[in-house]
């Protein structure tokens, strides 16, 4: 009983995600990380940036690779087996996956009749800067344990630097030169991640 609870929390968290997440996978990473660590406290900050990390790395949109690793361990963690893990998995990844699938079926048809619609544009002219906060505040989130406390306006805000995502200056130095690698020499992710993690392998 207690494990299908799990699976319906499980399916409502992500598909409330799904329903509500506009720009794609790292606009998802902030809600995720929102109702998975911060609400519901399935999994701690350092786990979830280690499920990010291992999303970026797998095949597929990071929003869904994230939603099925989360499935998996918050099944796993309340002390399931393997199988019902993989079930935690397809509920999580099932569940983010279809508002969009339903949407987009219902509106595919109305698209080229409304998309020079001036209402249309003005309301995407509003959620296309609400997508770009949402994709900061992912990569905050990963380098960042933010909270906030006190009155409804957030008068207080702590900010406390993760360790376990930047434990010593080696962490650093290699977070300042993956940085440049990208910006300023245009090498693209693949051979930063593969060069990460032998670097990640020696130091560490």
């Amino acid at each position: 009983m207690a494990e299908i609870e799990l699976y319906l929390q499980l399916f409502g968290v992500f598909f409330i995600i799904g329903l509500f997440t506009f720009g794609g996978g790292y606009a998802m990473l902030s809600l995720i990380q929102t109702q998975i660590v911060a609400i519901h406290g399935w999994l701690t900050e350092s786990a979830f940036t280690d499920i990010v990390a291992i999303s970026q790395m797998t095949p597929g949109p990071v929003g869904i690779n994230c939603a099925t690793y989360v499935g998996y361990e918050v099944v796993t963690d309340a002390g399931a087996g393997h199988l019902a893990g993989v079930l935690g998995s397809m509920t999580a990844t099932f569940a983010i996956m279809l508002p969009s699938f339903l949407i987009i079926l219902a509106i595919v048809r109305f698209y080229t009749k409304f998309k020079d619609n001036r209402i249309f544009e003005g309301v995407m002219s509003w959620i296309r800067p609400a997508v770009a906060g949402l994709i900061g505040a992912a990569a905050l989130i990963l380098m960042f344990n933010v909270g906030w406390s006190g009155t409804p306006l957030f008068s207080e805000m702590t900010a406390e630097v993760v360790k376990d995502n930047f434990p010593d200056l080696a962490s650093w130095i290699l977070f300042a030169a993956a940085v440049v690698a990208s910006l300023g020499f245009k090498i693209g992710p693949i051979p930063i991640i593969i060069a990460g993690g032998i670097l990640g392998l020696i130091l560490y």
